[in-house]
């Protein structure tokens, strides 16, 4: 009987162990995310100080793409998921201060009069990116939020609310829609499209296109997923921005 009452000792203690330590590495986790978000703040002001506090994109992704071209003019561009020609658009700034041209593509045609009207260097073309052409897929837009629309209905219901209308729209992989677009070569890749990134890759010839720099959303569900796919093909994330920007990765060739 002593004994057991030894051994509960020992277990109390132990627990008692274990929960200090189970403590302490969460507060070492705190710090150092406390101390990731600081450093990304200070990385993020030193990109506003250069290249001003205007921009176009969401958030700061207008800052590293400039920051990464250096301001470069006469580039190209793919913009995947394209939605409005200026709002929150990562390739508004190139095209019309740095003289870039390219294709952008967004499965919703209420958005190509305004790259008709403001963006005569940009190609918009209103279909839907999978890994195959000529099929169709279905598309769920918030009516409350059009811009914020997904391949899912769940992803368009949970995080934006209100009624969603579905539609039922065609398909086309990037090989395809860049044979189209008679561009045989991209400098620069923008990809948003709500969990679609994999399935739009698969339809990406990415060795042959080659781009110099990808911005590429990487929600949780698809993250594994868009890291083995640039990892296979010998890309590398580009560590100095992923503490300037939490939504998206960016990649570039090894």
């Amino acid at each position: 009987m002593k004994r057991a009452r030894f051994d509960w000792v020992e277990v109390l203690i132990a627990a008692g162990v274990i929960a200090a330590l189970a403590w302490r590495i969460q507060d070492w986790r705190y710090q150092e995310a406390a101390a990731f978000s600081s450093s990304g703040l200070e990385e993020r002001a030193s990109l506003q100080q250069a290249y001003g506090t205007a921009h176009a994109s969401q958030s700061g992704e207008e800052w590293i793409i400039r920051d990464f071209f250096k301001d470069r003019r006469g580039g190209t561009f793919l913009d995947v998921g394209a939605n409005d020609y200026k709002h929150d658009s990562n390739t508004y700034y190139l095209e019309t201060s740095l003289g870039w041209h390219g294709v952008a593509i967004d499965a919703q045609p209420e958005f190509a009069e305004g790259y008709r009207q403001h963006r005569p260097q940009t190609l918009f073309f209103a279909l839907f990116v999978s890994d195959v052409s000529d099929a169709s897929a279905d598309f769920f837009v918030p009516t409350s939020h059009p811009e914020n629309a997904s391949s899912r209905r769940e992803v368009a219901t949970i995080e934006h609310g209100g009624q969603v209308e579905q539609r039922r729209v065609p398909t086309v992989s990037l090989n395809d829609l860049l044979t189209r677009a008679h561009l045989d070569h991209v400098d620069f890749l923008n990809m948003d499209i709500e969990l679609g990134e994999p399935k739009a890759l698969a339809g990406f010839d990415l060795k042959r296109y080659k781009p110099a720099l990808v911005c590429i959303e990487a929600h949780p569900a698809v993250r594994q997923d868009i890291l083995d796919y640039f990892q296979q093909r010998d890309y590398v994330l580009v560590g100095k921005y992923l503490r300037m920007d939490t939504a998206n990765l960016y990649f570039k060739p090894e």
